[in-house]
C-alpha cells in the first residue's frame, strides 16, 4: 500500500510532493504531541491520585493517633477523677473519725453518709455503727456544774517578769502563770478527765422575730468518766508594759496559717512559736483531740486602749491624740507604723483563730471597773470597743468583767439595773465575773451569766502554801507551781 503510494506521488511535481511530505510530517508530529499529552494527563491524574492517597493517609493516620491521644486523655482524666473521689472520700472518713473523738458522733455519722454509696461500703456502715453505739454510751452533764478557768498572759521568763520589787515585777508574780506551770495544769486536767466545752454550749440559743435573745440550758454530752469545764484569757493584748519582761509580744500565722507568737530574745532577736496560751492549746488539743468538745477552745477577752493581739489597732494610735507616754515611746520608735496595715494584720490573726475554735470576748475597752464606774463611762468605754475591737473580731456577744467586778451581787440581773440593760441592748447576752467558787452559773431566759476561777500564781502559790486549797478538784497545785517561783508579794 505504500509502495503504491509513493508510486502515485512520485507522477507530481516536486513542489506538490513537499506540500505532502510537509503534511505527512506535521500529522506525525500531531500524532506525537497527542501521545505525550496524554501520558502527561495520564501522569498527572496518577499523581494527583498518589497525592490523595498520601493525605488520606496521612489524615488517616493523624486522625487515628489524635484518636488515641483522646482516649488516652479521657482514660487519664477518669482516673485522676476516681483517684480524686477516693482521696475525698478518704479524707471524710479520716474526719469523721477525727470528729468522733471530740464526741461529735452525729456530724461524723453525717460526714460518712454524704459519702457516694456509703451504703454498699461494709467499712463505712460499720464505722457508722460504732459511731452510733458510742454516742448510746454518753451521758448528759449538769450545766450547773460546769466549772470555768481562766488565764492572763503566760511568762516565758520567770527570771525576767518576776524580777525586780517594783510593782509591775509584783503583779506578774500575782496574776500572771508560767508555760510550765500551764502545761502542768493542761496536762493534769485531762488526765483525770477534764474536757473543754464552749459557752455557747451552756445554752440554747432562740431569738424573736424582733431580735430578742431567749436562753435554755444547754445539753453537752459526755462519757460518764469525763468533765466539761470551760476555759477563758485575759488580756490578750500585749500591753507596752509587757516589753520585754519575758512575755509574747504578739499573735501572728505561721508558716503553716496557724495562730502563733513572736518573742523577743535578750539579744532582740525575735523568734516564733508556741509561748502563750493559744498555740500552746492548739497543739495539745492536736495531739490530744478528745480532750476538747465538738472542737471547743477558750474565749478570749480584748481590750482596747493598747490594740489587740499585740497590734496597735487603737484609733490614738492612728490620730497621736490622748496617748499615754507608753504609746507615743512606741510611736517614737517604730517611726514606720502603718495603722491601717496593723488593723488588717490583727483581723487576719484573729479570724485564723476563730477557725481554730478560739472565740472573742469583750473585757470592757479600757480594763475598767463596771461595778464602781458610772453608767456614763460604761457607755463611753463601750463605744470605743464597739468602734475599734469589734470590727477587727467580728463581733460578739460575751462580755468578761475586768478586775473580777459585776454589774450587781449575785442575784439575778433585772432590768432595773441600767448597766446592765445597757450592755444588754448592746447584743451582750453572756457575762463573766470572777469567783473562788467551784461553780456559779446563771441560766436565765435573757442571759447566760458564769464566774471565773483565776489559775494565776496568786492562786497556785497560796494552793500549796496557804490555808486553804481552792483547786484541787482540777490539779495538784504543789506539782504544777514553778520552782522558779519563791513568793508571791503583795501588790
Amino acid at each position: 500500500m505504500a509502495d503504491k503510494r509513493e508510486r502515485n506521488t512520485a507522477n507530481l511535481d516536486p513542489e506538490k510532493q513537499k506540500r505532502i511530505a510537509r503534511a505527512r510530517r506535521e500529522r506525525i508530529r500531531r500524532k506525537k504531541r497527542k501521545t505525550l499529552i496524554l501520558r502527561a494527563a495520564t501522569l498527572g491524574v496518577l499523581i494527583l491520585i498518589l497525592i490523595g492517597c498520601i493525605i488520606g493517609i496521612t489524615f488517616g493516620v493523624k486522625t487515628t493517633q489524635q484518636k488515641r491521644a483522646e482516649k488516652k486523655a479521657e482514660q487519664e482524666r477518669l482516673i485522676q477523677a476516681e483517684e480524686k473521689k477516693n482521696a475525698q472520700r478518704q479524707d471524710k472518713i479520716e474526719e469523721a473519725a477525727r470528729v468522733a473523738l471530740g464526741y461529735d458522733y452525729d456530724q461524723s455519722v453525717e460526714l460518712l453518709k454524704s459519702i457516694e454509696n456509703y451504703d454498699k461500703d461494709a467499712n463505712i456502715i460499720a464505722a457508722i455503727a460504732k459511731y452510733e453505739a458510742e454516742k448510746s454510751t454518753l451521758s448528759t452533764k449538769s450545766i450547773d456544774q460546769v466549772t470555768h478557768i481562766f488565764y492572763h498572759s503566760l511568762v516565758v521568763d520567770p527570771d525576767k517578769a518576776f524580777a525586780g520589787n517594783d510593782s509591775t515585777a509584783a503583779g506578774f508574780a500575782q496574776w500572771m502563770t508560767t508555760v510550765d506551770e500551764f502545761n502542768s495544769i493542761t496536762q493534769q486536767m485531762y488526765d483525770k478527765g477534764y474536757v473543754l466545752v464552749s459557752l455557747h454550749d451552756m445554752v440554747n440559743q432562740t431569738v424573736d422575730e424582733d431580735g430578742t435573745v431567749h436562753f435554755t440550758k444547754g445539753k453537752i454530752m459526755l462519757p460518764e468518766d469525763k468533765t466539761p469545764f470551760i476555759m477563758s484569757l485575759d488580756d490578750l493584748s500585749y500591753y507596752h508594759s509587757y516589753d520585754n519582761r519575758g512575755i509574747a509580744s504578739k499573735m501572728i500565722l505561721g508558716e503553716d496559717g496557724k495562730p502563733t507568737c513572736e518573742y523577743l530574745e535578750d539579744d532582740g532577736t525575735v523568734v516564733t512559736g508556741a509561748y502563750d496560751c493559744v498555740p500552746l492549746l492548739d497543739q495539745f488539743i492536736e495531739e490530744h483531740p478528745d480532750a476538747s468538745y465538738h472542737g471547743a477552745k477558750g474565749m478570749i477577752a480584748l481590750t482596747g486602749y493598747n490594740g489587740i493581739l499585740g497590734y496597735r489597732t487603737d484609733i490614738s494610735y492612728k490620730t497621736k491624740e490622748n496617748l499615754s507616754q507608753d504609746q507615743q515611746a512606741w510611736l517614737d520608735a517604730n517611726p514606720d507604723f502603718n495603722w491601717e496595715e496593723d488593723c488588717k494584720e490583727a483581723t487576719k490573726v484573729a479570724d485564723a483563730m476563730k477557725e481554730e475554735g478560739w472565740e472573742f470576748a469583750s473585757h470592757t475597752w479600757g480594763h475598767i471597773r463596771v461595778g464602781d464606774s458610772s453608767l456614763e463611762t460604761i457607755q463611753a468605754d463601750t463605744e470605743k470597743w464597739m468602734s475599734y475591737v469589734s470590727p477587727l473580731i467580728g463581733g460578739t456577744d460575751t462580755i468578761i468583767f475586768a478586775h473580777g467586778q459585776d454589774l450587781s451581787d449575785w442575784h439575778d440581773y433585772t432590768t432595773e439595773n441600767a448597766k446592765f440593760s445597757y450592755l444588754k441592748s448592746q447584743g451582750f447576752n453572756i457575762y463573766c465575773n470572777v469567783e473562788s467558787t467551784q461553780y456559779f452559773v446563771q441560766v436565765r431566759d435573757h442571759y447566760l451569766r458564769q464566774g471565773r476561777r483565776n489559775l494565776d500564781g496568786y492562786r497556785l502559790w497560796n494552793d500549796v502554801h496557804g490555808e486553804q486549797n481552792r483547786t484541787s478538784d482540777l490539779f495538784d497545785a504543789a506539782a504544777a507551781l514553778d520552782p522558779r517561783r519563791t513568793d508571791v508579794p503583795a501588790l
